[in-house]
């Protein structure tokens, strides 16, 4: 594996110094930079604690929305890495999509998904399913939008006590916009990029009056970009209502509608040394008619919150999810460099998901004294019915019997509408109905119960202790053999957090952390054969860091730390016992941000990951897949004018492995963007973002071996803002 190359820090440093961008005159972005680093008042002699005093904005998980941490605290006294970014922060580097938000965060990156879903690498751990929104479960496998959100929060290493199993590298979580009591205002906003795509958003807020307020956020997206046949649309739309039911009651409500449609391109193979074949950059190995995905969701949410008194507060929150979705797709399963270099293996499969969530949860969130000592203690149950029937038919040729067929290997193949024309020059015809791979009526109960102590031992030393337990029940109805199974599996997931602060600013942290995953994984595919007797799967997450806010409005933050899972296996030796078998993924990571001085802006970040795959026979000397040993990324806003402003990013990951045999390799790549904003009027700014700058042909990710994901090439996109 290579080493980070020393030259990349020169060109970061560059970056940092000659970087650029500008938050607008507009009073709503020219505060954005602000925001993202407000400090939190706290009377330290008022012995009431007032839960109010900590009012987020910024550097604060929101208090008064249902959020990842669910408590009130500040990142500083936080005993675990974790990332913030804002709209603004959005809005400014231009991000589209989740996974341009994680090209800049430390310690976490993207896989392909199959090209039909949000799919994150938290620190080495593959998840398509640690998503939530405004702290509750969102699992279906889809991309997310970003056009109602307020921030995304992106935690890293295990995370059960707040979330149940799952979380088992880290989880995502976005908080959605919710209305604002006492003000009016729209917010438009319209983009075009390079490629042909475009979007449209509306953000309008009404409130006439001090106890209720209706928002609204909606979008459309008109999808392209470089690769041939890709197209695709998607509409959102999101209304919500607050009601201030009274001085210390607040009721919200919110209805999500997603419609997304667009081809899926599982990318390109890789040939005899490991590595993608470049000169297939521009061949998509797919049906221009078949390769689709699609979804449809209604999501409805519910959040009741109360404050009994200056010391206790509760919420309640309901959510209730249904999801229709399918995907097909055709994609190289194989390819022979050496000897036949001009033909490939497709196969293909149609899969759809019909799921129904329903989660209720509520958390009592109280503060007092014992003595001297200050407790916060969050405790809280949850309830979660899910209901999910998904099947997979496989292709099948006519002229293969089989679901792999071989083409000829041009631009573009010979394949329309599921008929082509083989390497033997045959008329071949798919088949999406006949090979039955599996079809699944999957019904979930989850109850579970934890409770938290945030001890402020001293002011300079505080502990946090917490367990959750979680009952797991799943009865899964296999329908081709007619059969079904079930399981039941009882967890408890502790959760210690040791905080020194040698001074207000500074805190000194260790952390020890558990989550699981039943082996109905986390889509809950199949119990069958040995799965229904193997206990779940355990990770657990030691940590060491610092986090230090300096210089009114910077912060830095550093972590080391060790993932470690337990994986029982039947015994090959006896199969009614069972072996453990532990891995581990250590490494660390460095996070700087803020407000440099009143016109520049950055924030830079830096991972280094290190693992090795174990078996029954032990170590095997072997990399974990997905897992750069070096990650770097840099985003600098410099303020030219009071109108004008540039931007500067860059992104650098390391070489890695497609594959668990480490046969398979996606190179190291470092992109270059870079933006320009205008600020035309009070109402009025216009924004340039521009995405690999140097046109740099790159590889970001992959999902298996024949299928690695070609980056874009130079690209921009224009936006025009409005605010009225």
């Amino acid at each position: 594996m290579n080493r980070f190359p020393f030259h990349l820090l020169g060109t970061a440093a560059l970056s940092v110094l000659f970087s650029a961008s500008s938050a607008f005159a507009n009073p709503a972005l020219e505060t954005a930079e602000d925001q993202i680093l407000e400090e939190v008042a706290y009377d330290e002699d008022d012995d009431s604690a007032d839960l109010d005093k900590l009012v987020v904005v910024g550097n604060v998980l929101y208090t008064d929305e249902v959020n990842a941490l669910k408590t009130p605290t500040p990142i500083i006294d936080v005993p675990q890495s974790l990332s913030i970014i804002t709209a603004d922060q959005i809005q400014l580097q231009g991000f589209t999509s989740i996974g341009s938000i994680i090209d800049y965060t430390p310690g976490v990156n993207t896989s392909q998904g199959e090209g039909h879903r949000d799919a994150i690498v938290f620190r080495g751990v593959r998840s398509t399913a640690d998503f939530f929104i405004d702290g509750v479960r969102d699992d279906v496998q889809y991309y997310r939008p970003l056009y109602n959100l307020e921030q995304v929060e992106i935690l890293r290493g295990p995370n059960a006590l707040l979330f149940g199993r799952g979380g088992t590298g880290g989880i995502l979580n976005r908080v959605t916009k919710k209305g604002e009591v006492g003000e009016t205002f729209t917010g438009l906003r319209a983009g075009v990029n390079s490629f042909g795509g475009f979007d449209v958003q509306v953000d309008s807020n009404f409130s006439e009056s001090d106890r209720f307020a209706f928002r609204i956020n909606a979008m459309y997206e008109s999808l392209d970009n470089h690769r041939d046949f890709f197209d695709g649309d998607r509409i959102g739309i999101n209304p919500t209502a607050k009601f201030i039911l009274s001085p210390s009651t607040t009721l919200d409500l919110s209805y999500e509608y997603l419609d997304h449609e667009r081809f899926i391109d599982r990318g390109i193979p890789t040939g005899t040394d490991g590595r993608p074949v470049e000169s297939f950059e521009d061949i998509v190995f797919a049906d221009p008619n078949l390769n689709t995905t699609q979804l449809e969701a209604h999501l409805f949410r519910a959040a009741l919150q109360h404050e009994f008194s200056a010391n206790l507060k509760g919420n309640v929150s309901a959510f209730y999810g249904d999801y229709d979705k399918l995907y097909q797709n055709f994609y190289a399963s194989g390819y022979d460099q050496a000897n036949t270099p001009d033909v490939v293996t497709l196969d293909g499969y149609l899969d759809t998901t019909q799921r129904e969530n329903t989660i209720i949860s509520g958390n009592l969130i109280g503060q007092f004294f014992t003595g001297d000592i200050e407790h916060t203690i969050i405790s809280g149950v949850e309830f979660i019915n899910t209901s999910s029937d998904q099947d997979r038919f496989n292709s099948f040729w006519d002229t293969t019997l089989d679901d792999n067929e071989i083409f000829l290997i041009n631009r573009p193949l010979n394949l329309r509408g599921g008929v082509g024309v083989n390497a033997l020059g045959q008329t071949t015809t798919n088949n999406f109905t006949t090979d039955l791979n599996d079809d699944t009526r999957v019904d979930i109960d989850v109850f579970s119960a934890f409770v938290q102590d945030e001890i402020q031992i001293t002011d300079r030393l505080d502990l946090i202790v917490g367990a959750r337990f979680d009952s797991f029940d799943i009865e899964v109805f296999n329908v081709p053999a007619s059969e079904t199974r079930s399981r039941e599996d009882e967890e408890i997931s502790p959760r210690f957090g040791l905080i020194y602060k040698p001074q207000e600013n500074v805190s000194l942290y260790g952390s020890y952390s558990e989550s699981f995953l039943p082996r109905s994984g986390e889509q809950f595919a199949n119990i069958n054969g040995s799965n229904n007797q193997l206990d779940p799967d355990t990770f657990t997450n030691r940590e060491i860091g610092l986090k230090w806010d300096f210089n009114q409005g910077m912060s830095l933050t550093a972590a080391i730390f060790e993932i470690e899972q337990s994986s029982p296996q039947v015994a090959d030796s006896d199969p009614s016992t069972l072996d453990v078998i532990d891995s581990e993924i250590d490494g660390f990571e460095i996070q700087l941000k803020g407000q440099v001085n009143d016109w520049w802006f950055m924030t830079a970040g830096y991972s280094n990951l290190d693992g090795e795959q174990v078996n029954r026979s032990g170590a095997t000397g072997l990399r974990p897949r997905e897992l750069p040993e070096n990650m770097f990324s840099a985003w600098n806003n410099f303020r030219i004018t009071d109108k004008f402003g540039l931007g500067l990013g860059l992104v650098y990951q390391d070489e890695s492995f497609i594959d668990n045999g480490n046969n398979a390799i996606l190179p190291s790549y470092t992109r270059i963007d870079a933006a320009a904003y205008y600020d035309v009027s009070d109402t009025m700014s216009i924004q340039l973002n521009v995405e690999n700058l140097t046109d740099k042909l790159y590889f970001p990710n992959s999902h298996s071996t024949h299928q690695v994901t070609v980056g874009a090439p130079l690209n921009a996109r224009l936006s025009a803002n409005w605010r009225f």
